[in-house]
Parts: structure tokens; C-alpha cells; sequence
């Protein structure tokens, strides 16, 4: 992730030997042109590039944050978002789901997908899913597409201390899956058991451990002080 600081190495990123860049919402906004040209860069290197599609709307209107993630997205391997960020970046709605009545159709997403996925040939294709059951208690899964093949996340029911940066929590354990190389359904898994604890976790940073993802992943919920 490249923020306003670190624009002069856009330029010098593609000289290192690096696998993957990730862009998100903020450094779109902040200069577009700028992250289109490093994003050919990176596609000309051979580099694996992603985009968040997380909206602010104090950022942008909806009509400019279509206008240029429909333009970057021509240049973007995976692609990561929810189903509100979809609809409004890109244009495509899940039928049939109303989060805030903690309603989710999983038919709705995988068409939205595969027509993600013809339009803008994404290799991977991930949104998390949250259904909401009240402010404090929320459903929170994911669905990811490799453009063959789904697969749903196991669902954690999650009690919210501090919901600000699940969704980069969720971005960055799909990427660290990947990069790794695990395969889609482990990376996915990891991805939503690391952003699943970031719930419980004050501020925006996940202070969440490796082991205690992976411990997450194996079905150990327990909470249980490690000694």
C-alpha cells in the first residue's frame, strides 16, 4: 500500500524485484493519473497488482470513483471489495441483498462476479461479507472467484469492539495467503479469521498475531491466554 509520502516511488518500485503492489481507494484518489502509469508499470514487469474499491464518499462522488476505478481496474489482477463497494465503483449490484437487514444472497455475488470477471479479466475476484445483526454483532464471511471456481468462507459471528480497518485486515491475510502460496481457499480463510479478530482489536491497526490467525483457521476460538 503506497500512500501520498511515497508517491516518488511509484516510479522506482518497478526496478525492485517485488511480486505484488496494492492499491487502495486513498492513493486512487489522491492521484489517479499517477496510479494508473504504475500500475502498466507493474502489469509490463510482470508484477501481480490489486485494488481495494473501498468508496469514501467524503473522498469523491460517485460518478468520479467510477469514472476512474473502471479505468484502473483494466490493469488489475485481483480485486477486492464488498458488495456496496462494487455497486458503487463499478456498477455491478447482488441482487437480492440488504446488509443492514443482515440478508446476504450468495447466487447475487457469484453473477456479479462473472461479470466482473468478463469485463475486466480479474484472476481472483474477493468481497467480504458482513451481515449485520445489530451494531454490535455482525456476521462476517467472504466469497472469492478465480474465475472457474467459488468458495464461500466459514462464517464467524463477531462481537465489534472497533470495526474500522476489518476490511484491510481482510485485504492484506488474502494477499500474504497468496503471495505464500496458499491456495485460494486456504488464502481466503486466512484472510477472514485475520480480519475477524481485527473486530476485537481497538484502532485501525490488527495487532493480531500469525499464530493466533492461524490458530483462528484451525477452529481454536477459545480466547485462551497462551502461556
Amino acid at each position: 500500500m503506497f500512500w501520498k509520502n511515497g508517491f516518488n516511488a511509484f516510479y522506482k518500485l518497478c526496478s525492485y524485484n517485488i511480486a505484488w503492489e496494492y492499491f487502495n481507494y486513498f492513493t486512487t484518489y489522491l492521484c489517479a493519473a499517477l496510479t494508473l502509469a504504475a500500475l502498466k508499470a507493474a502489469k509490463a514487469k510482470g508484477i501481480t497488482t490489486s485494488i481495494d474499491l473501498n468508496y469514501r464518499k467524503k473522498l469523491w462522488s460517485k460518478e468520479k470513483a467510477r469514472e476512474v476505478m473502471t479505468q484502473l481496474c483494466q490493469y488489475v489482477d485481483v480485486c477486492i471489495g464488498n458488495e456496496e463497494d462494487a455497486d458503487t465503483t463499478l456498477g455491478f449490484k447482488a441482487a437480492d441483498t440488504d446488509v443492514t437487514k443482515g440478508e446476504l444472497n450468495l447466487d447475487g455475488f457469484k453473477d456479479v462476479f462473472k461479470q466482473m470477471k468478463e469485463k475486466f479479466g480479474f484472476k481472483f475476484i474477493a468481497s467480504s461479507l458482513r451481515e449485520s445483526h445489530s451494531a454490535s454483532d455482525n456476521g462476517w464471511s467472504a466469497l472469492v472467484y478465480d474465475g472457474t471456481d467459488f468458495y464461500h468462507t466459514k462464517q464467524y459471528n463477531v462481537r465489534i469492539v472497533d470495526r474500522v480497518g476489518s476490511g484491510d485486515s481482510f485485504a492484506s491475510g488474502l494477499i500474504f495467503g497468496l503471495v505464500t502460496g496458499m491456495k485460494m481457499a486456504d488464502a481466503a480463510e486466512f484472510g477472514v479469521a485475520a480480519s475477524a479478530l481485527k473486530h476485537t482489536i481497538p484502532g485501525d491497526l490488527n495487532h493480531a498475531t500469525l499464530s493466533e490467525v492461524k490458530d483462528l483457521v484451525k477452529g481454536d476460538g477459545s480466547g485462551r491466554v497462551q502461556r
